[in-house]
């Protein structure tokens, strides 16, 4: 009620600009912070606790720039990769080094440098190594190297520690169908939609789960929910290609696979897609480019090694040419997997082609060591046999073949019945 700055009253309006009011204020500000940091600095010798952790992928506490961790605080340091220490010479602190670990990690494993992306791991704390996901990318890396043991121990051990993290296990899923294990397969997908049903990646594994059962039209609607929930999954869009493709529906087939390439130009499942279904409709000119593509991406694979090789060996033959530069692809992909059986089993039926019987029989006898149960191998060492003019054993390797493919039977049994003849024009086992 009283009028301020009265005659009678706290002064004028110059007088109480030139009193020293802010300088106070200011020190009693200062005075507070400083009993607030030195209780607090208190507080947490006496508890020994490490600050709180608001990341669940970045474990472990890192101190500002500049400072040092309080005495019995937590520095960081044991969860930095080994030979980085929180204090080096860069000053750089441990959350920076551990986020350029990752990403170094990471980068070899984008461009599938899958042994050196798996030893940048190793280097990792253990508390590191259990994070949801870094044992999503090391399954990603064994999966790549075609080691589908370990990759599916590691995508399993994600699923433990991060039951709630669905991103990675569309690649999870796809691992299991090549294992055709059809009940892990379904738990992850029934898991998956239940966790989250508008997840696209749930969709993606169900799809999937769908696809190992033979139901591709179920599969296919549940993919093309996944893309409509997420329209720049490029993997979906894979996916839908192969399922398209089982179904021979070239068209859609390619139309996917080239959606997939323009939303990821890296994706070398969408290249080799591509190559797949070119091959297929004896397009060997369009296959080879679209694999040889895939195989520039990545270069240390061996099935898109071995598919070029397929595609270069009928394009030869297409071509009434001798396919020499298919069997020097056929040899780079066993020595980057000396158990892929395809690459074995390609190799031997070049080496028919080029008139190297022996060296083929004893490439498919090798075969048959640790793939017994192939009739496709045991019918073309029929043939081979027969070349050699040996009709004994040749009859015997042909009803083995027929045991193990029934379903083949016709064409088994057509060959049989040549076996006395001169004719080498065998019917072709395929490729």
């Amino acid at each position: 009620g009283s009028a301020p700055f009265s005659a009678g009253g706290v002064g004028s309006a110059a007088e109480l600009a030139a009193t020293p009011v802010v300088d106070e204020s200011a020190r009693a500000s200062s005075q507070r912070k400083a009993t607030r940091a030195s209780s607090g600095s208190a507080l947490a010798a006496a508890s020994g606790a490490p600050p709180v952790r608001r990341s669940s992928r970045l474990s472990g506490g890192a101190p500002q720039f500049g400072t040092t961790p309080a005495a019995g605080g937590h520095s960081g340091e044991a969860d930095l990769p080994l030979g980085v220490g929180a204090e080096n010479a860069e000053g750089v602190c441990p959350a920076a080094a551990l986020l350029h670990h990752l990403a170094r990690a990471l980068l070899a494993v984008c461009t599938y440098r899958c042994a050196e992306a798996l030893q940048l791991f190793d280097e990792l704390s253990p508390r590191q190594r259990r994070t949801g996901w870094v044992l999503c990318q090391q399954g990603r890396a064994h999966f790549e190297s075609v080691n589908y043991a370990e990759a599916e121990r590691a995508f399993s051990s994600a699923l433990l520690v991060e039951p709630h993290r669905l991103a990675g296990h569309e690649l999870h899923s796809t691992l299991l169908w090549h294992l055709r294990a059809e009940v892990k397969l379904s738990y992850l997908a029934q898991h998956s939609v239940a966790l989250d049903r508008k997840s696209a990646h749930a969709w993606a594994i169900m799809g999937n789960c769908f696809s190992l059962q033979k139901e591709h039209d179920t599969a296919l609607r549940f993919l093309n929910r996944a893309i409509q929930l997420s329209p720049d999954f490029a993997y979906a869009h894979t996916l839908c290609g192969h399922e398209y493709a089982a179904i021979e529906d070239f068209d859609k087939a390619l139309a996917a696979y080239r959606r997939a390439i323009l939303l990821d130009e890296r994706h070398y499942n969408g290249w080799y897609g591509l190559g797949s279904v070119y091959f297929r409709q004896e397009k060997y000119d369009l296959a080879e480019f679209h694999l040889a593509r895939a195989l520039q991406i990545n270069a240390g694979s061996s099935p898109l090694q071995c598919y070029l090789g397929m595609a270069l060996h009928e394009k030869a033959l297409a071509e009434g040419a001798r396919p020499v530069r298919a069997l020097a692809v056929l040899e780079r992909a066993i020595e980057l997997d000396s158990q892929n059986p395809l690459a074995r089993f390609q190799k031997a039926r070049v080496l028919l082609s080029l008139d190297e019987r022996q060296l083929a029989l004893e490439e498919l006898l090798a075969l048959r060591e640790f793939a017994p149960k192939e009739g496709a191998v045991h019918l073309l060492l029929g043939r081979i046999y027969k070349k050699l003019g040996q009709p004994q054993p040749a009859l015997v390797c042909m009803s083995t073949a027929l045991d193990l493919n029934p379903k083949d039977a016709q064409m088994i049994k057509a060959a049989i019945h040549k076996l006395n003849s001169a004719d080498d024009d065998d019917v072709d086992d395929g490729p």
